[in-house]
């Protein structure tokens, strides 16, 4: 979906589109700085994703139950005759995975399948402590808060995001049976769902926002799920070479296609990501109180993830994660999400030592690999490969996550 109309509260009137009125303070910053790249990113806050919202309108009429138990049929049989004599819609969006683009190369994937299991526990670290927070703080937090994904099930949504990132980077995980591309596709058919459950209600404004889970902030997401993961993921002593870190983002390259990110805004190496992730954030303004909740549920979430039951248990993980991503996210950030107030000196440095005695103990020692803050918060790895062995297609069918059925 595109418009057309003139660029209003702007002096510049060329665009051939209005910029949402929540962007037009901080499009005036970030034209200076890359006026392609951020006219691109505001363009794309008007478009959504027409295949997936295609099959989403043809589920309308459809049994719940019915239409889960055709996706899972048509994803699990690849080009089998459930595909043929399913809705021209559904054979648009599933039928072309068997055909990935030119620029897809299984092989290539390897080398960044390897860094991440290798790394795993840090980079699981740096996704919660850094890239979420940094990401889902900024109005992606709108249709997080207005339907409640996090607030009331936000130990299953961390647990969920944990396990698409592992799934995809096992290898094979992206290949036309693998559970990293079947995750991909539930997840774009769920952005669709919850996108009508947006636009259908009172609360989402989109002369303020432009459309509901937009292919901006999913473009956007992406380059910080990879690029900036990276930085964040050195910062914690992640070691990977120069042919690992080009995989690492060629997996998220077509991790994101198959979200139904447009080419016009997915990446294509780590320079533009860094670029599109930089002028994104200019454009976006600073973190709501959406975003200051959202900050605080992720990171409180933790400790629900990886089984910690115990008040005080809980709270003690939980200062810990806030310590860790305020010296990941800088502490400028950290106030506006008001993260409570900690020193940072020496908190990676000492992050970096705790993931070295970690292996130690690991080799010689395993059973004291427990019992540590590091070790916990490290642990939500653990968590997701336990978290869903199954992966259903059922949509939710309320916009608020307490009144949907069970998906």
């Amino acid at each position: 979906m595109t418009a057309s109309s003139p660029t209003e509260g702007t002096s510049d009137g060329s665009l051939g589109f209005t910029i949402p009125t929540d962007y037009i303070a901080g499009y005036q910053q970030a034209r200076q700085a890359n006026k392609p790249v951020a006219d691109n990113y505001l363009a794309h806050h008007l478009i959504a994703d027409p295949e997936a919202d295609a099959v989403i309108a043809e589920f309308g009429d459809m049994d719940r139950a019915q239409s889960a138990m055709l996706i899972r049929a048509v994803m699990d049989d690849p080009g089998g005759s459930v595909l043929k004599n399913a809705p021209a819609s559904v054979q648009r969006l599933v039928g072309g995975l068997d055909t990935p683009p030119d620029w897809v190369n299984y092989d290539e994937f390897l080398p960044g399948s390897r860094m991440f299991l290798r790394n795993a526990r840090i980079i699981l670290a740096a996704f919660v402590g850094g890239t979420l927070v940094e990401g889902f703080t900024t109005n992606i937090s709108k249709s997080f808060f207005i339907t409640g994904r996090v607030r009331d099930q936000g130990v299953r949504r961390l647990m969920q995001n944990n396990r698409h990132m592992l799934e995809s980077f096992l290898p094979g995980g992206l290949e036309r049976t693998g559970d990293g591309l079947k995750l991909s596709v539930r997840l774009r058919l769920v952005h669709a769902q919850v996108r009508k459950l947006l636009e259908e209600s009172d609360e989402w404004d989109t002369e303020a926002w432009g459309v509901p889970l937009s292919s901006a902030h999913l473009g956007m997401a992406i380059a910080g799920f990879s690029a900036r993961l990276l930085y964040h993921m050195k910062r914690l002593g992640a070691k990977f070479s120069d042919e690992e870190r080009q995989s690492f983002m060629a997996v998220w390259r077509y991790t994101g296609y198959l979200m139904g990110i447009p080419e016009t805004i997915l990446f294509k190496n780590e320079e533009e990501a860094l670029e599109l992730y930089r002028i994104a954030v200019m454009c976006e303004p600073n973190p709501s109180q959406e975003g200051v909740v959202m900050a605080h549920a992720l990171i409180n979430s933790a400790p629900l993830v990886v089984g910690i039951q115990d008040p005080k248990e809980r709270q003690k993980l939980a200062s810990y994660v806030f310590r860790i991503s305020r010296a990941v996210i800088g502490a400028d950030m950290a106030d506006r999400l008001r993260y409570p107030k900690t020193p940072v000196f020496g908190v990676l440095p000492f992050f970096r030592f705790q993931a070295k005695y970690h292996n130690f103990l690991s080799r010689w020692l395993p059973r004291l690999t427990n019992q540590n803050n590091f070790a916990q918060f490290t642990g939500l790895l653990d968590a997701a490969t336990v978290a869903e062995t199954d992966i259903h297609y059922n949509m939710p069918d309320h916009v608020y996550s307490e009144n949907s059925s069970p998906w």
